[in-house]
């Protein structure tokens, strides 16, 4: 009896310790896993954020294209009849856009979101412009637009501003 007594006595530490050791190597085990995953994010990180702030950059650069008075100045009339000026304002939108279309994987959903509606209300402007009686030729379709811009601001404006607020965050 004392015999066994005795090396429960003695097997007792050795079981303590045993626990211990297993303790510390399962948060080892945790801590490098944990150290490796932050390390592989880090790195994916210094490879994406290059290609993710060209996106935004090209995002920008086809809100700045779309934008209704820079869209006006690059995009002249070939005659006079405003159906086909129209026509030729809203296929040069939809080209960039289509150019561009790529550049969603690189952004949030949300910031997509935006950059289509900047794009179809500027669509719109343009239809309901051309649909007024007041428009009769391609150079009073031009005039018209931007006389209705002169009051507020053109739908690219806010996509603009949500593109810097998103690119903001993600540098910071």
């Amino acid at each position: 009896m004392t015999s066994t007594l005795d090396l429960l006595f003695y097997c007792i530490p050795a079981l303590i310790t045993g626990l211990i050791a297993y303790y510390f190597f399962v948060q080892f085990i945790k801590n490098e896993d944990a150290r490796r995953r932050f390390l592989l994010h880090k790195d994916h990180q210094k490879h994406t954020t290059p290609i993710r702030l060209q996106a935004y950059e090209r995002m920008v650069l086809f809100l700045e294209r779309i934008a209704p008075s820079k869209l006006l100045l690059r995009v002249a009339p070939n005659s006079t009849d405003k159906e086909s000026y129209e026509s030729m304002l809203i296929k040069s939108i939809e080209e960039e856009y289509d150019h561009n279309l790529s550049q969603q994987i690189y952004m949030s959903d949300k910031c997509w979101n935006v950059i289509k509606t900047a794009k179809n209300t500027t669509i719109q402007l343009i239809r309901k412009t051309a649909m007024s009686d007041k428009t009769d030729s391609a150079d009073k379709l031009r005039e018209t637009i931007l006389n209705e811009l002169l009051d507020k601001a053109p739908p690219s404006s806010t996509a603009l501003a949500y593109i810097k607020k998103e690119v903001n965050d993600l540098l910071n």
